[in-house]
């Protein structure tokens, strides 16, 4: 799946574009080594017995590591530097809140493709069975839970989560489980992930989940345009989150802001909210630059998305819902947006599918309205938008100004298809449909910080 070309062509435009030799046992230690920051404990993966020759595992010196440094949450915390290597390691789970991962320059953290060295997981509460199949799922890749203060970042250092041995099983459907992902922290707050390079995840790359005051800054996702779910970056059930100046090459969605699966979702109830995304670069074929949904059930509201460049991808903002879903996607603000070689710029899709079981409920209706989209400029456009409602739940309120898109050497005939929606437009060419009639009124963009532009982030991490 991953050929030589597209590796070829992916590793060119993200150029252009922007056994272990000794065991310790896991107790505090008090060797240190001389590094910046503000982290009180700092120490190097070498010591706890780790090789960086890309062969030799690291699993138990990672889990050393982080088992050690764990005494020192509470005596002004502390680092893992992972030197330059390449540093083999089974999957592993960050357990000490005021904590930082770091990779300096030429450092790569390598997953195994050992399955065995990934257990089997619970589904997420708001999932209620995994993503690819019914029951539980493959441990992620490098995960935590209820932690407070925890940066991941380096010297633009890279986490490989070698995805071609996964996107083989999943293929051929040798899996019984869900894939884990590359990175996930859940139930966390003051988490910072920032200048990394994260390639090949199994499935999705970065998923916060439970979360409160996500930073995620000048990273860059890189995948196969054709591997599967390897969507870059996804918020789910989070709130206060700011996406900045980050890339994205992906087989899925670029962005997708997410709150559960149907029933669960609605049941749990966590809303992503809050959210941030600015400065931001994408490249997908066959799918969005920035999607809210599917799993949307329990709820997204205030987005907001500026300065957003986009190639060769499926939509520029995609809403996906349906029946069943039951949440809503309310006041979302995007402007800005400079695109090129797009099959749609704008698509709210009410009849998605893909249902967690049969429990789900028909009656359960999404809330789709304040929609606000402004400023935007595409070239090389297929169709300009397709926005389809649910029967008996019209999405309503929906803005679109100041829009201008040239169009392809083979556009389609009719360039808005628009059914069960409502709102208006201004400044739109080509024409937009009847549906979004023109009142020469541009769309609102609110003018006040959000919550997370207060929160002061630095190497100390001091909120």
């Amino acid at each position: 799946m991953e050929s030589a070309g597209i590796r070829s062509r992916l590793i060119q435009f993200s150029i252009i574009a922007i056994a272990v030799l000794l065991r310790r046992t896991a107790r505090c230690q008090n060797t240190a080594i001389e590094l910046p920051g503000c982290r009180a404990h700092a120490m190097d993966l070498a010591q706890f017995g780790g090789v960086g020759d890309g062969i030799a595992s690291n699993t138990n010196a990672f889990r050393d590591a982080i088992a050690n440094l764990s005494c020192y949450a509470s005596d002004g915390g502390s680092m893992l530097v992972v030197p330059a290597g390449r540093w083999l390691t089974g999957p592993f789970n960050i357990t000490a809140s005021h904590f930082t991962l770091y990779l300096e320059e030429n450092a790569e953290i390598l997953a195994s493709t050992d399955i065995d060295e990934y257990p089997i997981v619970a589904p997420l509460p708001s999932y209620g069975r995994g993503r690819d199949t019914p029951g539980g799922r493959y441990s992620n890749f490098i995960w935590g839970s209820n932690l407070t203060d925890v940066i991941i970042t380096g010297q633009n250092g890279t986490i490989n989560g070698q995805g071609q041995f996964w996107w083989d099983k999943f293929h051929k459907k040798e899996l019984n489980s869900t894939r884990g992902y590359l990175l996930e922290l859940m139930f966390s707050e003051y988490v910072v992930i920032s200048n990394l390079t994260f390639v090949n995840s199994s499935a999705w790359n970065l998923h916060p989940v439970y979360c409160n005051n996500v930073i995620i800054s000048g990273v860059t996702v890189l995948a196969p345009v054709d591997s599967p779910n390897t969507d870059g970056i996804n918020p789910d059930s989070c709130s206060n989150v700011l996406i900045e100046d980050s890339f994205v090459v992906s087989g899925d969605d670029c962005i997708a802001i997410k709150s559960g699966w149907d029933e669960y979702g609605i049941s749990f109830g966590r809303p992503s909210e809050h959210i941030l995304i600015r400065r931001f670069s994408c490249i997908s074929p066959d799918s969005a630059v920035i999607a809210l949904g599917s799993e949307m059930s329990g709820g997204i509201q205030d987005v907001r998305a500026e300065n957003i460049v986009a190639i060769n991808s499926e939509s520029a903002v995609r809403i996906k819902t349906g029946a069943g879903r039951g949440g809503f996607v309310r006041d979302i603000f995007v402007r800005g947006v400079t695109l090129h070689t797009m099959k749609y710029v704008f698509w709210i899709t009410g009849n998605y599918g893909d249902h967690p079981d049969d429990k789900w409920d028909p009656e359960a209706l999404p809330e789709i309205t304040r929609i606000n989209y402004s400023d935007i400029f595409a070239e090389n456009v297929t169709m300009a938008a397709r926005l389809e409602g649910i029967e008996n739940d019209t999405f309503t309120d929906i803005c679109i100004s100041n829009v201008t898109l040239g169009l392809s050497a083979k556009p389609k005939k009719v360039q808005w298809s628009c059914a069960l929606v409502e709102g208006q437009s201004s400044d739109v060419s080509p024409r937009a449909c009847d549906e979004l009639p023109e009142m020469g009124t541009p769309c609102a963009y609110p003018p006040d910080l959000m919550p997370i532009e207060h929160v002061k982030v630095g190497w100390c991490n001091s909120y």
